[in-house]
């Protein structure tokens, strides 16, 4: 069991003074104070369930603590690496605790964590690094991670994680995981080589092809333009989307600013906005006379824990065995582009539904009408929420990850303005 040092427990997370940012204009000093109770939850995960020699995260926990599992998720510690940053800033733990786990994180994924060209494995033990479940070198969750050490070099200024941070993201090999293509492969398996599927539709990968094209060994920025935006046209609302769950607008935004900003073909952000619209309308519309749980205050589903296991559900249009339950997650990762909606759909459940709430926040999901509760959180998915809340607070994560060069000369490689 991995748990924080007495000292550094939910008393000090709660006391532990700090510069405040100033809050976003358009948010509540009650709804500011509900997001922050919330992100400290959410960093409690963040720091109890990763591990104090490696700093690698857990995929996933019980949502009460008290977990023992030892599988990490190279995505969520990238999450993690954020939150760090986040919670220092706003004062939840001493620097010299925040950092020190920061510099042990990142020396370990440039010196021990095994890798191919420098892309990690999606899933590996939390203690010894090595891979789990058999699974794949992937592209994109070796991005997420990156995502979470460049927000560090940015954020602590601090010359032992700029030099980690400078090698871990120099070390990669971005054209190999062409292989031979325009687009990404999905990943490498030592078996079977290269997988078949590639990143070649749009969804969460944008922030992948801008870490490649900023890259000191990139990868062509006409690998952008490769990249299929089929379009959505629902109740009147059109957006490009492949019909994927929710997050799949969300966790790119996390941490590249794309407001005012567009390419050839859409503004980003307002597409993440529209996309949360159409899936209010969905829920709210078109599920409602199914399931009597979701309204205009209560919606929100994404690939998540379900009552039998882990789905991939969402919509519009209808996607996987939806049978009633919420996901927190999905308001959660959305606060930015749709903030009043989304915050009081989170507030309604934690006030409605108090066995939702636990140690680390929201559990993964539930199920008002079958009364199911996940027993778990999932890194990826508190990890998004907590991002996105502190970006609607404060644009702290989008003004700090975006102050690394390589993304803003990505953007403008890519046609950005």
């Amino acid at each position: 069991m991995l748990i924080a040092p007495a000292a550094l427990d939910v008393a000090l997370l709660t006391s532990c003074g700090g510069s405040q940012p100033g809050t976003s204009q358009t948010t509540s000093s009650s709804d500011d104070q509900f997001l922050d109770d919330l992100e400290r939850a959410i960093f409690l995960f963040f720091w109890e369930q990763a591990s104090p020699t490696t700093g690698l995260v857990k995929d996933r926990a019980l949502a009460a603590g008290n977990d023992i599992r030892t599988v990490a998720s190279t995505a969520a510690t990238g999450f993690g690496l954020t939150a760090l940053c986040i919670a220092d800033q706003r004062g939840y733990l001493p620097t010299a605790n925040i950092l020190a786990r920061v510099q042990t994180t990142l020396s370990f994924l440039l010196n021990q964590m095994p890798n191919q060209n420098g892309f990690f494995y999606h899933f590996v033990n939390m203690n010894t690094a090595q891979r789990a479940y058999k699974s794949e070198l992937s592209s994109i969750d070796t991005a997420l991670l990156l995502c979470g050490v460049l927000t560090c070099r940015q954020y602590f200024q601090d010359p032992q994680v700029t030099r980690l941070a400078t090698q871990i993201y120099q070390r990669i090999n971005w054209p190999w995981m062409l292989n031979g293509g325009t687009t990404f492969s999905m990943g490498w398996t030592p078996e079977n080589g290269f997988l078949n599927a590639r990143w070649d539709t749009y969804c969460e990968l944008m922030v992948l092809y801008l870490l490649a094209i900023g890259a000191t060994n990139p990868i062509p920025a006409s690998s952008w333009e490769a990249i299929s935006r089929p379009t959505l046209t629902y109740e009147d609302l059109t957006y490009i989307t492949d019909r994927a769950p929710l997050f799949t607008h969300q966790f790119s935004h996390a941490w590249v600013d794309f407001r005012n900003k567009q390419d050839a073909y859409t503004n980003y952000f307002q597409n993440s906005v529209v996309a949360t619209q159409a899936h209010k309308i969905f829920c709210s519309t078109s599920l409602a006379s199914q399931f009597s749980d979701y309204s205009d205050n209560l919606w929100g589903i994404s690939a998540s824990d379900s009552a039998n296991g882990y789905v991939i559900w969402g919509g519009p249009p209808p996607m996987g065995p939806i049978d009633g339950s919420l996901v927190p997650c999905a308001t959660g990762g959305s606060i930015p582009f749709l903030a009043a909606d989304c915050i009081s759909v989170l507030r309604n459940i934690k006030n409605w539904f108090p066995r939702s709430w636990q140690r680390y926040g929201f559990v993964d999901a539930f199920n008002p009408i079958s009364d199911w509760y996940a027993t778990d959180v999932i890194g990826i998915d508190v990890g998004v929420t907590m991002l996105m809340a502190e970006n609607h607070r404060s644009n702290f994560v989008w003004n700090t990850f975006m102050k690394n060069p390589e993304i803003p000369a990505a953007m403008a490689a890519v046609g950005f303005h």
